[in-house]
This record gives structure tokens, sequence and C-alpha cells, in this order.
């Protein structure tokens, strides 16, 4: 359905050392950096997971006044298992630990993590039927 979704970031270094370290089980890395100004200046940085171009960008603007959400596909669920554990390495906060959440659906497994500018993210493998 979507092409690509973007976040802005309060400092976008630390959020592509965020997203590269916890989402590597996902092969998460950065694709492409692009200047937004003169040298030093924050760049914005397309993260992909091997596929032919970026689809998850972050860039510079600082804060936004409600929580984002989004959930990335992981091919397993020991892929997400992974994603837990890179997160506790990295010391990013855990909202809830992988486990099945059948409010969702029966086959829903999935970890919640905070970002570095407080957004909910995850890590998401299906299951159906």
């Amino acid at each position: 359905m979507f092409d690509h979704v973007g976040f802005p970031c309060g400092d976008v270094e630390t959020s592509v050392a965020f997203y590269s370290a916890v989402f590597a089980p996902l092969r998460m890395a950065v694709g492409v950096r692009i200047p937004t100004g003169p040298p030093g200046a924050p760049e914005v940085v397309g993260m992909t997971t091997g596929g032919t171009h970026p689809d998850f960008w972050l860039a510079p603007g600082g804060a936004v006044a409600q929580e984002l959400h989004v959930a990335f596909a992981a091919p397993d669920r020991a892929a997400v298992d992974a994603v837990h554990e890179a997160a506790l390495a990295h010391g990013a906060e855990v909202l809830h630990a992988p486990r099945i959440f059948p409010e969702y659906h029966p086959g829903y497994y999935a970890v919640f993590l905070r970002d570095p500018d407080g957004h909910n993210v995850e890590a998401v493998h299906h299951t159906w039927g």
C-alpha cells in the first residue's frame, strides 16, 4: 500500500543509530543520505531493509505533539525476538515484550518499543490461518 513513510526527528543521527541497531535483525540500514544545507547541516536519511529504494525516512524537524506509530514486518517470530534483544542491548525502552497479541488476531506476534523521539515502533510477524 505505502511506498514510503517519514518521521521527523529531534536528532536524526541518534534516530539513525537507534533504527540501525535495533532493527538490524530485519536488515534495516541506511540506504541514502540527502543533505539539507551546507556541510554539517542535518541530513534526511532513507532507511531500507534491502529493497529497491528506502521506504522509511528520518528527517530533521524536532518532536511532534503526538506519538506516531509504525510497525516493521518481521519474516518470523525469531526475528521479532532478535529485535527485542537488540533493543535491550541498545538500552531502548520496551513497551511490550514479544508475545502473541490475540486482541489483534490469533497469530499477531510483536514487540513494541519507544524510539528516541518517543514514538511507538514495532516489529511484527503475522501467522494466518
